[in-house]
């Protein structure tokens, strides 16, 4: 099975994701409105996200490099 794309694709997804919160949190992404918007505890979870993404695509390129 192809477990190591799946991985791949969600922690991209997620990566993007906290990079987006980060981003909103520093007041340079989103509407104005959103409770994101300059908030600085959604600057370290937006970070904190990003984080876990990593690793989830970390994982899924070491499973991808350890089939061949």
């Amino acid at each position: 099975m192809r477990y190591w794309l799946s991985l791949v694709v969600i922690g991209t997804i997620i990566v993007i994701l906290g990079i987006i919160f980060h981003l909103q949190g520093q007041s340079v992404v989103g509407p104005e409105s959103s409770f994101m918007y300059a908030n600085p505890e959604w600057e370290n979870y937006g970070f904190q996200i990003a984080i876990i993404g990593g690793i989830i695509l970390g994982a899924g390129i070491v499973m991808r490099v350890l089939k061949k």
